[in-house]
Parts: structure tokens; C-alpha cells; sequence
């Protein structure tokens, strides 16, 4: 090997293990992390923990080994899993109770969505993210800091239990089903009384007097099932609409060594890098290991992953190898009708999915002084995603928060993100009863500081400085991610940004005017001549009063889109129309072209010359 090519080769390597033990130490941080966070959207889905765990897994050691973006964090996230919760929902409807088909038509689901995204990826789409303004992203961190705080909120909660003692749930109302006059139930369409309904909040038989239900916070409870079929309202009886679990507040004392534990590892995470003895190692794991003995040697009566697990109603952390899942080409039909009910689904799920893992690979580029391949990415969402969902997964894309951990802690290449992976399968294989002990508090307090990390503090600063289109941008975006999904937030971002640059160069178009010695008058067009100037560049002339030659001058000015071409055909057209003759020069050679081609008597109109301008009109471009 020549010399310096044996130079360039050992500092390369010398590099990658200067900083492996930061990506291992980052990497078992980001696992512990992950374990919660997974759990938590696994239930928000209304599926298994493992299931979220298994895409945490899978998702994060795909995109790490393929992705565009070193040192960026996948898993399973909280803006795909609401959209999911009516999917699943939907899914377990169309078959019979305990088949879980709604688990399966998931999978199916994130198999779509992942081949949309790598068709992104094929159709080099990832580019567009470039067009995303920056007070568009400024939003879109905000936003998400809210959101992954009011997630940790949850966390301080617990659930209530129904009369029968099993876990409480929100139900809506949604159709009438029977009629309530003077303490009697009456069928909506025969009016034949069907129970009675006292002051003892149960429905008993009107002939019988056999108690068929009971009421309690205005649910109807099934006495044989114990579940909720009805809601009471004053006028009637009314069928519902499931929700989530029904949660208080934990008891005060709770609350407060809750509270001191995660304080203390906020401490430890803002006081270790002050000392110089511990400066390179992250502080998030040293917070949660400190924070996890504390508890388990002295006995402390608090929540741990173990019981976040059990009050979700899952079975513990302990799973095997995840297994290809047969039954989604056995149990769901693959036809027409599956793709119209899994279609728009996957469709939303991959839009959401690339549009957060190529916002958070943007800010890991700001945060690394560093660039990512976005199409890359996109093909490495989307291989992830079908290899999830065929393996029991419920799909995920980049998490912004452990992204976030991962860098604040040192990790910079894909071994970090491999590292997290394999040891959050490890944890489900071997060390689930260790990982159980890990006191919730520790994981909040870690989410706390991504959150004070993440959010961009300077908007506050900035606000009465910037324009105010771009405020009222970016104060947007951080509310719509909050009370929608990001999805629509930076979608409407981008569009409002849009109208907002659009309205403002609309406002440029001007025209000097002036006239020649042999009596011509020359318009000189200066500004962007688009859809959203025409109007005030058709303002500018007057056929009716000019003379009978006329010049109109772009040297200054750009023909920009086919509405543009159309204005100024159409002006031409109207001087010809009064008998008078025009001419136009400074055209580009492409903007020419296309007038010419679509009349060819324009050539006469059209002047060439030396110094017209040379750039593509997005007529041209888009075709």
C-alpha cells in the first residue's frame, strides 16, 4: 500500500475507534430510553408492548446500518401510533372477539407504508425537504419538545379502576339507541317499555325486575360481561365510541418522590458535565444508573418499567426472537377491499413517518456540523418498515428525542444506533427482570432534559424580529403539531410560507416608463413576473392610450411560470387587436421558444439579441 494512502487509512480507523466508546456508552443509554417510550406507543396503538419493542429493535438497527443519517435514532413513535389506534381498532371489528385481526391488518399496513417511502426514496423525493423554511423547522422542534413533555405528564398518572374493578375507559356518545321518560327505557321504534331506571342506577327487566345492567359515571355495564355497552345521557340511551384509559393523578406522596427522583436526575445530567473527571461519559446513563440504585437498595415504593408494563395491561418485558408473521397472508384477505381500508392509512403513516425522520436528520445536520443523504434515508425508512411489519412490528420512523440523547451523549457514527438496537433485544431476550427494576422517574427526568435541549429558546428572542408572515409561520407549526400531527403541521408550514413569499413578490412587479425619440413607448419590466404579479402587471399598460408603437422591455424581469407566458401573450394579443405594433425584447431563450411554439406569428413580435437572459421557465421544467 502506497504511504500515504496507509496514512489516510489509519486515521480513518484511529478516528471511528477514538469515538467507539462513546457511541457504546450513547447506544446503552438510547436503549434504556427506548424501553418506555416504545411500551408507552405500543398501548397507545392498542397493541402488544413486544410489538412496539420488536419495531423499536428492527426499525433502529435497519436504518442504522442503512440510512442516510449516522448517529440518527429510529423506533416506534408517538405521531404514528394515534393514527394507528383507529386502524387497529377498524381491524379487530371486522372479525370476532380475541382474533386480533387488527394487529395483522397493522402489519400489512407498515409493509405499504414502507414500500411508499422506499418508491420516495427511488424517486429521489427526499430532496423536498430542502424547501422546508427554517421558521417551518423552528415549529416543528418546538412543537415535538411539547409533545414528548405532555407524553412524560402520563407518566405521573395512574389508572382508575370501573365498579367491577378492571381498568376504566372514556366512552363517547355516538347513535340513539332507546328513548328514557319518567324513569322507563323505551324501545326507539315499537315505544314498548324495556326497563326500568331508578335511583339505584341499574336497568332491571320491566317485566322480570332482573337486573340486566348497571350504571356508573353514566356507562352502562353489562352484568354478565362487566363491560361498557351504553351511555346514559337525559333524553335516551346511547351506543359508544371506545377511548383511552381513564387516569388520575398519583397520590401525593407518590407524586412527590417521583418528583425528587427526577429532579435528581436532572441534576445529574446538567451538574456531570461541569466536572472534568466525568466530562466524557454520558451523563444520561450515569443519571439513570445513580437514580436505579437509589431505588432498588432502598426499597422505594415507586413506579418502574416493570409496573408501567403490568398497569398497561401487558404481561412483562421478557419475549424471544421476534417470528415471521404467517398469519397476515392467512387471516387477511388480499384484495381490492383490504387495499381501500389499508391504503389511505399507509399512505398518511408514510407521509408522517418521512416527513419527522427527514425534519429530525435536517436538525442532526445542524447539531453536527454534518450532512445526511435524505434519499438514502427514505430507502432505509421504507426496507425498515416491511421488514417490521412482516416480522410483528407496528413500524416506526426517527425519533427526535433519543436522536437527541444520542448526540448530546458523544454518539456520532452508525454504531451507536447499532448498539441501542442489539441491547434493546438483549433486554427482551436476557436482562427483562433487571430492566423492570428501572425506575420510571430516571426515564422522565432524561426526557426532560431532551426537552429543554430540544426546544429552540432563541424563537422567544427572535419573535419581534423576524417578519411577521414567518412568526405567525412558526408559531403555527409549534400549535398544529401539538393539537394535530406533524404531518399537517409542516404541510401547512410550507403552504403558508409559500402564499406568504408569493404575496411579497407579487408586490415587486414595476414598470418604468418612457418614450423613445420616433415616438415609442418603452416599458421597462422590472421583478418576478408569476402567477401572483400578473394581475399588477396588466395594470401597468394602457392600450387603449398608447402610441402606435410599443416596447416592452425584460431585461430586468423574469418570466417565471406558464401563467406568466400566458400574461404576456395575451398582452401582445391585445395590442395587435387595437392595430398597434409591438415589440418584446430581453425574453430568455426557453421563454421564446415556448411562445413561438404556441403562435408562431409571435416570432415577428419577439426580438433576439446578444444579451438576453438564460434561465428555464417552470413551464419547461415540469414537463
Amino acid at each position: 500500500m502506497h504511504p500515504q494512502n496507509r496514512l489516510i487509512m489509519t486515521e480513518f480507523v484511529r478516528k471511528r475507534v477514538a469515538n467507539a466508546k462513546n457511541d457504546i456508552l450513547s447506544g446503552l443509554t438510547v436503549a434504556l430510553a427506548l424501553v418506555p417510550e416504545a411500551v408507552a406507543f405500543a398501548f397507545v396503538a392498542g397493541v402488544d408492548p413486544l410489538v412496539g419493542l420488536y419495531a423499536a429493535f428492527m426499525i433502529g438497527l435497519i436504518t442504522s446500518i442503512f440510512g442516510g443519517r449516522p448517529g440518527m435514532i429510529s423506533g416506534a413513535t408517538g405521531a404514528l401510533a394515534v393514527v394507528m389506534v383507529s386502524l387497529v381498532a377498524e381491524g379487530n371489528a371486522m372479525g370476532v372477539e380475541g382474533e386480533q385481526l387488527g394487529l395483522y391488518y397493522l402489519f400489512a399496513t407498515v409493509i405499504l407504508m414502507g414500500v411508499i417511502q422506499m418508491l420516495a426514496g427511488v424517486f429521489k423525493l427526499g430532496k423536498f425537504v430542502r424547501l422546508i423554511p427554517h421558521p417551518v423547522m423552528m415549529g416543528f422542534v418546538n412543537g415535538l419538545a411539547i409533545v414528548i413533555f405532555l407524553s412524560q405528564l402520563g407518566m405521573f398518572k395512574e389508572g382508575v379502576k370501573d365498579i367491577f374493578g378492571n381498568d376504566k375507559y372514556k366512552t363517547s356518545s355516538e347513535l340513539k339507541q332507546y328513548d328514557i321518560k319518567e324513569g322507563v327505557v323505551y324501545d326507539l321504534i315499537t315505544k314498548e317499555p324495556l326497563y326500568l331506571f331508578g335511583t339505584n342506577n341499574r336497568f332491571e327487566d320491566f317485566n322480570t325486575k332482573e337486573t340486566k345492567y348497571i350504571v356508573d359515571d353514566n356507562q352502562v355495564f353489562d352484568v354478565d360481561t362487566k363491560k361498557v355497552l351504553f351511555n346514559v345521557e337525559k333524553d335516551g340511551v346511547y351506543s359508544v365510541k371506545k377511548g383511552g384509559k381513564v387516569k388520575k393523578w398519583i397520590s401525593t406522596n407518590k407524586l412527590l418522590m417521583m418528583l425528587a427522583l427526577v429532579l435528581l436526575t436532572m441534576l445529574i445530567m446538567w451538574g456531570l458535565p461541569k466536572l472534568k473527571v466525568t466530562s466524557k461519559l454520558p451523563e444520561a446513563l450515569i443519571g439513570i444508573v445513580v437514580v436505579s440504585a437509589i431505588v432498588i437498595l432502598g426499597k422505594l415504593d415507586v413506579a418502574t418499567v416493570g409496573t408501567f408494563i403490568e398497569q398497561g395491561g401487558g404481561k412483562g418485558l421478557k419475549g424471544g426472537l421476534p417470528q415471521f408473521q404467517f398469519d397476515i397472508f392467512n387471516k387477511i384477505p388480499m384484495n381490492l377491499e383490504t387495499l381501500y381500508f389499508i391504503g389511505p392509512y399507509a399512505i398518511i403513516l408514510a407521509a408522517i413517518g418521512l416527513i419527522e425522520s427527514l425534519m429530525t436528520l435536517n436538525l442532526i445536520d445542524e447539531l453536527t456540523e454534518t450532512r445526511g443523504n435524505s434519499n438514502r434515508e427514505c430507502l432505509a425508512q421504507g426496507g425498515a418498515n416491511i421488514v417490521t411489519g412482516l416480522f410483528g412490528g407496528m413500524g416506526g420512523c426517527a425519533m427526535i428525542g433519543q436522536s437527541i440523547i444520542n448526540i448530546k451523549g458523544g454518539g456520532r457514527t452508525r454504531l451507536s444506533g447499532i448498539v441501542a438496537a442489539v441491547t434493546l433485544l438483549m433486554f427482551i431476550l436476557f436482562a427483562s427482570g433487571l430492566i423492570e427494576q428501572v425506575p420510571i422517574a430516571a426515564l422522565v427526568g432524561v426526557m426532560f432534559m431532551v426537552v429543554i435541549g430540544t426546544f429552540a429558546w432563541s424563537s422567544f428572542r427572535i419573535l419581534n424580529k423576524i417578519p411577521l408572515t414567518d412568526a405567525i409561520v412558526l408559531i403555527s407549526v409549534s400549535l398544529l403539531t401539538v393539537f394535530f400531527d406533524l404531518a399537517v403541521a409542516v404541510i401547512a408550514g410550507v403552504i403558508m410560507s409559500a402564499l406568504a413569499f408569493a404575496w411579497e413578490n407579487a408586490k415587486k412587479i414595476r414598470a418604468r416608463k418612457h418614450i423613445k425619440e420616433d415616438g415609442t413607448k418603452v416599458y421597462e419590466i422590472w421583478g418576478p413576473l408569476f402567477f401572483g404579479s400578473i394581475q399588477a402587471f396588466n395594470s401597468k399598460f394602457d392600450v387603449a392610450n398608447d402610441p402606435e408603437n410599443i416596447e416592452i422591455d425584460f431585461i430586468e424581469s423574469r418570466v417565471s411560470d406558464h401563467s406568466a407566458l400566458e400574461a404576456v401573450f395575451n398582452l401582445v394579443g391585445k395590442y395587435e387587436e387595437a392595430g398597434k405594433t409591438v415589440r418584446v425584447k430581453h425574453l430568455s431563450e426557453e421563454c421564446q421558444a415556448l411562445m413561438i411554439k404556441a403562435s408562431p406569428r409571435l416570432a415577428n413580435v419577439i426580438e433576439h439579441d446578444i444579451d438576453d437572459p438564460r434561465y428555464h421557465v417552470m413551464a419547461k421544467v415540469m414537463k
